[in-house]
């Protein structure tokens, strides 16, 4: 056979090899085919029982001779009860509709109370559109704190999304419900003030608020793993720095595309923000009182047309009090926060004059103490109605810790002076006091002669007498005991002797009285046997 150029492409190439008979070693999918396979059916029924592998292994060997090992069963039922993902489908978003808040846990920080790291709450809001995130760590939550943390979120956004998907937390809803939930009233105030939804998502589904929740997921394992800060304000200036540097600027895996360029495409789809931003308040429960006046921080101010003990929602702003309906949240009376305690704010034309059956019991009360307390009382009461029986019950607890009869003067003092003051009465009550109490200091101490002679000390003989009889009865006593023991002595010794076995030995045993061995035969007879 020649070489060369042309006698290669002439060449013959070698053959292939053999392909393989259908009937050599079936495959399924990518697997051999299993030594399992003749069973499947029995094994199938094993797993939906909720059989474990073993138990299936175990079973093959013994009811069908199963030769092969236990991994080819435990591989075969691992394909059997595999599992395909569930599968979800991803919503869109239009830019600026919907926004995500939640919490989570920041960095361990120093806690200015204790000194040791604690990890404070981490609030993330973000929009749904863009994946542009607001994050704030503080150290606890609250009614007032939840509102005030939206309202910096908006702020930070330069604007407000239509509505805000949140968890079931207590800082935002009360009350879970699907159809008609029940949001906290301060939380709900700041929403309507903005103009945004409130849509909480329902219990145990944080699918539905997903966007967020991967936000404090990614912000937790990338921003602050294995970081720790001094202060809160610390961590805060990193989780903002963090944001503009490297948060805003990655590509979403998602929309594949960067964060910051799809925050200024929904930056103009937000509603502006109002001009002036929302009131924290605090809001509490009042029942309204037989003054007709509720007590707020220790003042009182005017919730009419409120009725006598009907409650009222009042709310507690910086600088005024807002008065309302319970039921329809009517907004009844406006007054200005007063600083100093003890404050009434009721105009006169408000104020009931006619006595109450509390007013009966106050003047009857006063009527115990002395004249002069009821006479004030009654004074009090012409000239400031019922608004005063609060300083006239006052006036009548002095009497409880104090003598009847200084109350009595300083009333006559008030009286005299035309000063229908409760301070007043208690600083001179508590002046009179001090000056009888010095009085008494003051006072020198009588010193007793000591004295034999007086009519309640009886003479020396009578006292003698008494010991004596005394003695005499306790040794009777003793000698009436004595005499019962001896008695007994007899029927105790004999107890002892036939308790005691008769011995062998060279020692005999005591003698027994004659009229006791009747007692003592038969257990003779039985040591005898």
């Amino acid at each position: 056979m020649t070489t060369g150029s042309a006698s290669v492409d002439s060449q013959i190439p070698p053959p292939r090899p053999p392909a393989a008979e259908a009937s050599e070693t079936p495959a399924i999918g990518n697997f051999v085919r299993s030594s399992c396979e003749p069973h499947r059916a029995w094994i199938e029924e094993q797993v939906r029982l909720k059989r474990n592998a073993q138990a299936i292994y175990q079973d093959l060997v013994d009811q069908f001779g199963f030769l092969s090992s236990y991994q080819s069963v435990k591989r075969f039922v691992r394909r059997l009860r595999h599992v395909d993902p569930e599968q979800f489908d991803r919503l869109e978003f239009l830019p600026g509709e919907e926004a995500q808040v939640d919490y989570g846990e920041g960095a361990p920080t120093v806690d200015p109370k204790s000194g040791r790291y604690r990890r404070p709450r981490l609030f993330v809001m973000t929009l749904r559109y863009s994946r542009r995130s607001f994050r704030r760590v503080v150290w606890k939550s609250s009614q007032q704190i939840w509102a005030q943390l939206h309202e910096e979120a908006f702020r930070y956004f330069g604007g407000v999304p239509n509505y805000v998907v949140l968890d079931n937390l207590k800082e935002g809803a009360l009350k879970p419900d699907l159809h008609e939930p029940e949001l906290n009233p301060i939380y709900s105030a700041m929403l309507a003030h903005y103009a945004v939804v409130a849509d909480p998502a329902r219990v145990a589904d944080p699918n539905r608020k997903g966007c967020v929740e991967n936000a404090i997921q990614h912000t937790q394992s990338t921003a602050l793993a294995g970081r720790r800060f001094e202060t809160l304000e610390a961590q805060n200036e990193f989780l903002r720095h963090w944001e503009e540097t490297w948060a805003s600027k990655r590509i979403h895996g998602s929309t594949r595309r960067q964060v910051e360029a799809m925050f200024q495409e929904e930056k103009p789809h937000l509603r502006p923000l109002p001009v002036a931003a929302f009131r924290i308040f605090t809001e509490v429960i009042r029942t309204v009182c037989d003054d007709t006046t509720v007590r707020v921080d220790s003042s009182y101010y005017a919730p009419r047309p409120a009725p006598i003990g009907s409650q009222v929602v009042v709310r507690i702003y910086v600088s005024t009090i807002e008065i309302r309906d319970r039921h329809t949240q009517a907004l009844l009376r406006i007054h200005p926060r007063m600083a100093h305690a003890g404050s009434v704010v009721l105009p006169t034309n408000e104020r009931p004059f006619n006595p109450s059956r509390q007013t009966a019991l106050l003047l009857s009360s006063a009527d115990r103490v002395g004249p002069q307390t009821r006479a004030l009382c009654q004074q009090m009461f012409d000239t400031e109605g019922r608004v005063g029986q609060r300083a006239m019950w006052g006036i009548v607890g002095l009497s409880r810790k104090y003598p009847a009869r200084l109350v009595e003067q300083a009333c006559a003092h008030a009286v005299e002076n035309r000063i229908y003051r409760y301070r007043h009465v208690r600083a001179t009550v508590e002046r009179l006091f001090e000056q009888a109490l010095e009085q008494v200091n003051a006072a020198p101490q009588l010193t007793l002669p000591l004295t034999q002679d007086h009519p309640l000390i009886r003479p020396p003989a009578e006292y003698g007498d008494l010991f004596s009889r005394a003695v005499r009865h306790d040794a009777g006593n003793n000698a009436q005991r004595t005499v019962i023991h001896d008695d007994r002595a007899p029927a105790i010794r004999a107890r002892g002797a036939c308790a005691t076995p008769t011995s062998s030995g060279a020692t005999s045993a005591p003698a027994v009285p004659s009229h006791l061995k009747l007692e003592t035969q038969p257990h003779d007879d039985h040591a005898g046997n």
